[in-house]
């Protein structure tokens, strides 16, 4: 935090996209500048849905006491007219002892004032989901940067393949990658790290293959072959992504926390497949258990081609998926 001054705090940041890793990673940075400043400084979190105009003008009012304040205001999107007017009224003239962070998903929702926000001069810091292979890839060397390490585009690529494109899971696996090594990153270094990591790679090929994305899953899959990973567990990860789905999705409507005991499993792997069961129907999910079934005993009845069987069956998932009768 070298360098920072209360003059370099920006009095206004916007905080714009759903990516919930990169936002929590903004706020946090946020308090974390506040308080090299001043360890006491006063954070106060706040709904903007439920804020009404007097509690915001009392909130950003100088303070009789003095000290600095950082207000974050979550869901800017939600804001009503009334309290959107007063904030861009106010960022025109910011108090130079408050901090306002507004967070905001960045869609149409309450457009006009993020754009209000923004034109009155907010810091935007961008939040938004990474679209695109290439986002990834710049963001895992980011990632690696910010761990003190240094990783080439293979490397990146190679990691994206075994860990997957949850932001969450790519940025835990950055930083264990910079403790575990001496921070150069090849796409060799990835590859030993990883090989016969089953829990890793089988079930990311389920994960995308469960939600219809071909391309992820078989990146997902041929990594795992090519680091190494024997192809039985990837046809049991694959045969259980289904099973899974198919199970909470006959359980029916409920929270995952209802839902657990009675299906014996944990809540996070409900909710995991009560997200993948989106665009399944009864038929697809029936059609699905077969092709795991027929992948199953081509994997462990020593078939010619393990490699195409599993290419198979996550291609018959997929159309299987899609209501398709191939």
């Amino acid at each position: 935090m070298g360098g920072v001054t209360p003059a370099s705090l920006a009095p206004i940041l916007l905080v714009l996209g759903d990516e919930e890793l990169l936002a929590t990673r903004a706020v946090t940075e946020a308090v974390a500048k506040a308080r090299s400043i001043e360890p006491e400084v006063d954070v106060r979190e706040y709904q903007a849905s439920q804020l009404t105009v007097g509690e915001i003008a009392e909130m950003l009012s100088p303070s009789l006491f003095g000290g600095r304040r950082l207000l974050i205001l979550r869901s800017g999107q939600d804001a009503r007219k009334d309290l959107v007017a007063a904030l861009l009224a106010y960022a025109k003239n910011p108090d130079p002892d408050v901090q306002l962070l507004v967070l905001h998903l960045g869609g149409a929702k309450g457009k006009a004032f993020a754009d209000g926000l923004r034109a009155a001069g907010a810091t935007v810091v961008p939040a938004a989901k990474l679209k695109g292979h290439r986002d990834r890839v710049a963001f895992v060397r980011d990632e690696i940067r910010r761990a003190g390490g240094k990783c080439t585009d293979d490397a990146a690529e190679a990691l994206i393949a075994a860990v997957g494109n949850d932001l969450r899971e790519l940025a835990a696996a950055c930083s264990q990658l910079v403790a575990d090594t001496d921070g150069r990153i090849s796409a060799d270094t990835v590859s030993r790290y990883y090989r016969g990591r089953v829990e890793v790679t089988g079930f990311t090929v389920a994960d995308a293959t469960m939600v219809g994305d071909v391309p992820a899953a078989l990146e997902a899959l041929r990594w795992a072959l090519h680091v190494g990973v024997d192809p039985v567990p990837i046809a049991d990860a694959l045969a259980d992504g289904v099973r899974t789905v198919a199970r909470v999705a006959s359980a029916g409507r409920g929270s995952p926390y209802q839902l657990a005991s009675s299906l014996g499993m944990p809540a996070w792997k409900i909710e995991r497949a009560q997200r993948q069961g989106r665009g399944w129907t009864p038929e697809g999910l029936v059609r699905a258990m077969q092709v795991a079934a027929e992948c199953n005993a081509a994997v462990k009845g020593g078939s010619d081609d393990r490699a195409y069987a599993l290419e198979r069956a996550v291609f018959s998932v997929a159309a299987a998926r899609q209501g398709s009768t191939r």
